[in-house]
């Protein structure tokens, strides 16, 4: 399951036609490392407003822009990283362990994500500074 231990870039697969594109995910599909047993997506996002704000302990994700754009912010307690998701055949896959943020929504933005685990409040760190201590850990 482990094919992946930072976050990355990742085609999926597009198939053109003129009469519009597809993309598609699935489980056992090779760019997929983890087997997908949630999906979620976030929409009207307000304009100024935020989204995430949390790390997983477990948990990892696939992160997709299907319309729209915004930012995803990434700390893995000693560095930022920052993303820019425009495309819906980009995916952004992020394993457990990695604050992250997700900001400046265009309009009519929506962002879908695709988990490792069913939804476990356990899982979720949601105070920043636990997770520093908990990277920190980690890290030795």
């Amino acid at each position: 399951m482990e094919k992946f231990l930072k976050p990355q870039l990742i085609d999926l697969p597009k198939i053109y036609d003129p009469r519009g594109n597809l993309t598609f995910m699935q489980d056992g599909q090779d760019c997929m490392p983890f087997p997908i047993k949630r999906v979620f997506w976030t929409y009207d996002v307000p304009a100024g407003e935020g989204r995430g704000g949390h790390a997983h302990y477990t948990c990892h994700e696939l992160i997709v822009a299907v319309s729209g754009s915004f930012n995803a912010n990434l700390f893995d307690g000693r560095e930022w990283t920052h993303y820019t998701l425009n495309r819906p055949y980009i995916g952004l896959l992020l394993p457990a362990g990695y604050w992250r943020t997700l900001d400046n929504f265009a309009s009519g933005s929506v962002c879908v994500a695709l988990a490792s685990d069913i939804y476990k409040e356990e899982d979720y760190i949601r105070d920043f500074e636990e997770f520093v201590k908990y990277s920190q850990k980690r890290h030795g």
